[in-house]
């Protein structure tokens, strides 16, 4: 199967998605992505006019309304519990190292 990627293009992939791939991974993944391009061309080919899309499964469910629940509080205030183990809190938020400049 001829692949429309070449070997630097799957390399040059890896390296923006930061994945380290050996020699036999980057020949394996050319291999994949040929493939998965082939069925999406062979997807694109198939008739649809005259198709009816599916329905929503949300449809059905039109006749049968879901009874909905009071919307009220119902677990504790645990901030307190949640933040006891935290290294540094000030006014009920964590503090964390600066990490971006």
């Amino acid at each position: 199967m001829s692949s429309p990627f070449t070997h630097d293009d799957v390399t040059r992939l890896a390296r923006l998605a930061r994945i380290a791939l050996t020699a036999d991974e980057t020949a394996a993944t050319t291999v994949q992505l040929a493939g998965i391009l082939a069925l999406i061309e062979t997807m694109q080919a198939v008739d649809t006019d005259g198709v009816e899309p599916l329905t929503t499964p949300l449809a059905a469910l039109a006749a049968y309304p879901l009874r909905l629940r009071d919307d009220r509080v119902t677990d504790d205030d645990r901030r307190a519990a949640f933040q006891r183990p935290a290294p540094s809190i000030e006014n009920g938020l964590y503090l964390v190292p600066k990490v971006i400049e």
